[in-house]
């Protein structure tokens, strides 16, 4: 099962991240953050961060930022969930395709082997998964560019939301739909057309540029 696709909110000062400073160094290393977090707070300075969670908490402690947003996923993982000064609710940070959600490859013709994988598969978050993945194929993105989506199941229906944003947070367009949970990539498809119909293309276009 999925775990919650949540991103963390790591500080040292700070027991909120609405208790930032309006000019506040936030640091990280995700386009689709950046445009979030720069769309809420205008005013702060989002940085670059990069390295493994290992390194990038001792630049915050170092004080080159006054707060980074990691993967909640990650610093579970690490043993390191004491730094997570606050879990960001998707309002604040969509997640990315698939966030949360661990995926096994197998050769389509190795039917023993599939078997065998198809106990331990999930079918409501499989189902999650594949309208968030053909939002994200047809908008054509990659892991380095700035769109978020996210699905769930409520009241035996599909829910999902996405988001395409310029990375400085000035635009930010936004969808969402419910749909069939036997046709999770029809409401994908659904959901990317009217981000494109807003205008995430030109969006996208320049970043491939």
């Amino acid at each position: 099962r999925r775990e919650e696709p949540s991103d963390a909110f790591v500080a040292t000062r700070y027991a909120s991240i609405n208790e930032l400073p309006a000019n506040a160094k936030i640091g990280t290393s995700s386009l689709r953050r950046q445009c979030q977090i720069k769309e809420k707070f205008p005013h702060a300075d989002v940085l670059p961060l990069r390295g493994n969670d290992n390194t990038r908490i001792p630049k915050l402690d170092a004080g080159d930022y006054d707060a980074i947003i990691l993967a909640a996923a990650g610093l579970i993982r690490l043993d390191l969930t004491a730094r997570i000064t606050e879990m960001l609710p998707v309002s604040y940070s969509l997640p990315a395709i698939g966030q949360g959600a661990i995926g096994i490859e197998s050769r389509t013709n190795d039917d023993e082997l599939n078997a065998l994988l198809a106990q331990l598969n999930d079918h409501e978050t499989a189902v999650c998964v594949s309208a968030e993945r053909a939002l994200n194929a047809r908008l054509m993105g990659g892991c380095q560019v700035p769109i978020a989506g996210y699905a769930i199941i409520q009241q035996g229906e599909l829910f999902l939301r996405g988001l395409v944003g310029a990375p400085d947070g000035s635009i930010l367009y936004k969808s969402e739909a419910t749909g069939d949970l036997n046709n999770p990539e029809q409401l994908g498809q659904q959901v990317a057309e009217d981000l494109l119909s807003q205008g995430a293309d030109k969006i996208l276009q320049a970043l491939q540029a």
